[in-house]
């Protein structure tokens, strides 16, 4: 289920919405990857803990986006920028209660972050289509936990 799930996300992004919405074909390629990531993050052995695991994913990518998208519709990238990004990002998770989520949050500026770098072009775009692309991430992995967990049968192994 994970497999179809991953090749769920990434079609999803790289064929539906890049017909609707495309920067350029790396962009588009960049962004299945995203949400295929974002799918393996989600996807565990129970619902629950793919809820779980989607609500982390989500506070984590709605804290980067924010700071991102802030930082970027107002200065270039920068090396000292993403650092500081990163800094406030850990701060304001940890502040908001989810210290687990530090990981994440800075991975995912440092991603957004070096997108922009590379296409610095309408840098700010980037943190907005990676929200797109970690929402249908994350929406397909719990979809599936969910398919897997409830709609799936089931072999019981007695002893």
């Amino acid at each position: 289920m994970l497999a179809i799930s991953c090749a769920i996300s990434y079609w999803l992004i790289t064929r539906i919405l890049a017909d609707a919405y495309s920067v350029s074909t790396d962009d588009d390629l960049l962004g299945g990857m995203w949400a295929v990531v974002a799918t393996i993050f989600v996807y565990r052995y129970s619902h629950a803990e793919s809820v779980r695991a989607a609500l982390s994913r989500m506070a984590a990518t709605a804290v980067s986006f924010a700071l991102c998208l802030v930082y970027l519709l107002i200065f270039p990238f920068h090396i000292w920028g993403m650092a500081a990004l990163i800094g406030i990002g850990v701060i304001v998770v940890t502040t908001m209660g989810r210290p687990d989520d530090t990981i994440t949050t800075g991975i995912t500026i440092a991603v957004v972050m070096v997108v922009a770098a590379l296409s610095p072009q309408h840098a700010w775009r980037q943190p907005i289509l990676r929200l797109v692309d970690t929402a249908v991430g994350v929406a397909v992995g719990v979809a599936t936990a969910w398919l897997d967990t409830h709609a799936m049968p089931r072999n019981k192994v007695t002893g």
